[in-house]
């Protein structure tokens, strides 16, 4: 796998394409030049973790016939105070509706961040991940 990196100004704006040729912006915050026009580079990891998990839980729940409608997930990061500014907590709340079973989801989830996750994977040594599952507004 593949990823390019290419400055856009003078200042800390990128782009970065991909292997599948899509781009995303990723900019610095304002307090060290940056104009706040893009993603930070601790935001991806966060985003890398619940498109991994997710794209696991949707493959598992159409296996299983599940009505999946939606999925949402929240993903809060706590980060250490001293540099580098490592994460050392992550919760990840999955809100999903739909005709589901409670127990084909928590095992579908259990599945996703325990075996398929890559991004997982490379994170649990380092950090402590916990999850929580809410089907259609109530916590499972």
């Amino acid at each position: 796998m593949k990823v390019q990196l290419k400055r856009i100004n003078d200042a800390f704006q990128f782009s970065a394409t991909g292997a599948s040729g899509v781009s995303a912006r990723l900019d610095a915050a304002s307090v060290i030049g940056g104009t706040d026009d893009g993603i930070r580079p601790m935001e991806m990891i966060l985003m890398g973790l619940a498109s991994c998990s997710a794209f696991d839980v949707v493959h598992i729940l159409k296996k299983q016939r599940q009505g999946l409608k939606d999925l949402d997930i929240e993903v809060d990061g706590k980060r250490r105070e001293e540099i580098p500014k490592v994460f050392t907590d992550i919760h990840m709340t999955f809100l999903m509706s739909g005709e589901l079973d409670p127990h084909k989801v928590e095992r579908a989830i259990a599945l996703s961040v325990e075996k398929y996750c890559s991004v997982y994977e490379m994170l649990k040594s380092t950090v402590n991940i916990t999850w929580s599952v809410e089907i259609n507004s109530k916590e499972v």
